[in-house]
Formats: structure tokens, C-alpha cells, sequence
């Protein structure tokens, strides 16, 4: 099952007989979070790992600040947190490409802007929490940005407090 059909985006949900058990387990330890705030929380986690697979290599620093991220915001237990990133991270590997764009497209439409600012600044977090933010992490950041409504001087300004990390001028 995909995260979209997870998320509801993919299509009616009748029943829950097709669901994999990876998914159940996730529905289950996410139950007690009403519908809404699950989907805003899926996506939000999904879109962070889009982020730290983009280099192909989703690392234990990166995971640990993903979990660190998603356990904040919707004041979850350590596994609860350390569940939703790993179903989002096997998401993003093994589906990727159009579905990064039409989950952060369906994180912009549920969330605020000062939601999606959190977001972004979560993106940074991640990115440099392995110590370097590469090209390839600030290039997918500054898509998920423009896919999220901000232009490029406003992505650019949280950026900005993230200069020693980026790559470009650690050489």
C-alpha cells in the first residue's frame, strides 16, 4: 500500500483489508491521534524523509533528528516516533518520484504557512545533522520550498543560519 492511500489521497477507503502489516502497526500506535493530525503527520514525516533519501543515504544522525522532529510535533512516545520515521523513510526508498510531489502538494493543502515554515526548518535540521548539508540535499530543499509555496530568498534566509554545514563552504 502506498502512503497516499495511507494518507487517504490515493482513493476511497472502504476497509482495511488490503493494508499491509506495516501499516496496521502504524495505525495502530497512531489511534489515540484523530484522523486529521495523523494525515498532517504522515506527511509531514514523509516529506522529511523525501529529504534525507535524496543523497541515498538516509543515515542514523538524520533518522534520529526526523524522530527527534515528528515526537515534538505530535508529542509521541520514542517508539511511537521512531515507527512513523521508519514507515515514512521505506516509503520515500522504495516509491519516491511522483509521490514526493503529491505528498508535500497535499502537505501544503492541510497545513498553515507558518506550518510549512516549521517544516523547512526541519528540512535544514536534517540536512545538517550528519555535520554537512550536500548540493543535492540544498537543491531538494529548495524544491520542497518552491512546492510548498516560498520563494527562493525565503528559503534562502533559513539557509543562511545554516552556512557552516553546507558543503559548498566547508572546501
Amino acid at each position: 500500500m502506498s502512503l497516499l492511500r495511507f494518507l487517504g489521497i490515493g482513493g476511497e477507503r472502504k476497509d482495511d483489508s488490503g493494508d499491509t502489516e506495516t501499516v496496521r502497526r502504524i495505525a495502530g500506535q497512531l489511534e489515540r491521534i484523530e484522523p486529521a493530525k495523523a494525515k498532517y503527520l504522515a506527511s509531514f514525516a514523509y516529506v522529511l524523509a523525501r529529504l534525507a533519501h535524496a543523497d541515498l543515504d538516509v543515515d542514523t544522525t538524520e533518522t534520529a533528528e526526523m524522530e527527534r522532529s515528528v515526537k515534538t510535533l505530535a508529542s509521541l512516545s520514542d517508539a511511537e516516533a521512531a515507527l512513523v520515521v521508519q514507515i515514512a523513510v521505506s516509503q520515500a526508498r522504495h516509491l519516491g518520484g511522483t509521490e514526493n510531489y503529491v505528498v508535500t502538494r497535499e502537505f501544503r493543502q492541510i497545513s498553515s504557512r507558518e506550518q510549512r515554515g516549521a517544516l523547512l526548518q526541519c528540512l535544514y535540521a536534517v540536512a545538517a545533522a550528519d555535520g554537512t548539508i550536500s548540493g543535492v540535499e540544498s537543491a531538494e530543499i529548495v524544491a520542497i520550498a518552491d512546492e510548498l509555496g516560498f520563494t527562493r530568498a525565503e528559503a534562502n534566509s533559513l539557509r543562511s543560519a545554516y552556512r557552516d554545514k553546507l558543503a559548498e563552504f566547508q572546501r
